[in-house]
């Protein structure tokens, strides 16, 4: 069982920047590839990134490419988001997730989730 803590939410305006943490339990944390997903009011939850369990490997939604970058610490069990350029649609919940190993895409490819952590960007 793998528990998940999202932080670091919050207002920004647009061109900013925000870096959200993700804490997991459990001592198999470097084991557990990581995603971050995001869902916007009135829209369905959205992939953002996804990082290998032992972070050689990572992919990008192509909405936020070249502006976001997941990284993950072993020691800490903490997979973080380094979001800059801020734009008035990275407004979402931003949750993150974990599943064994190998990276990837889909949400139903997750088992374990966080409870999310809001982002606000204003102009």
């Amino acid at each position: 069982q793998v528990q998940l803590v999202e932080s670091g939410g919050g207002w920004v305006q647009a061109g900013g920047s925000l870096r959200l943490a993700c804490a997991a339990s459990g001592r198999l944390f470097r084991t557990y590839a990581m995603g971050w997903f995001r869902q916007a009011p009135g829209k369905e939850r959205e992939f953002v990134a996804t990082i290998a369990y032992s972070g050689g490997s990572t992919y990008y939604a192509d909405s936020v490419n070249g502006r976001f970058t997941i990284s993950r610490d072993n020691t800490k069990n903490t997979v973080y988001l380094q979001m800059n350029s801020l734009k008035l649609e990275d407004t979402a919940v931003y949750y993150c997730a974990a599943r064994p190993f190998d990276y990837a895409t889909q949400e139903h490819e997750y088992d374990y989730w966080g409870q999310g952590t809001q982002v606000t960007v204003s102009s």
